[in-house]
């Protein structure tokens, strides 16, 4: 089983969280939404698979590169 780590790609707040630990999920399904400068950018599953870990929550600070979930394929 191949564990993803899925990145934050800008610095900004968690706005949404798209999936809980356990879900099961498609790739391109948004997993982390992070707003950035009055935008909101999804972080989306690489590869179908099941969600091991979510690492922020709604309303967090996160950073560039800062990993943000954790995907079992």
């Amino acid at each position: 089983m191949a564990r993803h780590e899925l990145v934050s790609s800008v610095t900004g707040v968690v706005f949404e969280l798209g999936a809980k630990v356990g879900d099961m999920v498609a790739q391109g399904d948004p997993i982390v939404v992070v707003e950035s400068m009055k935008m909101e950018i999804p972080i989306a599953a690489l590869t179908g698979g099941r969600i091991a870990a979510i690492m922020v929550e709604a309303g967090q600070p996160v950073d560039e590169g800062q990993v943000v979930a954790i995907l079992e394929s």
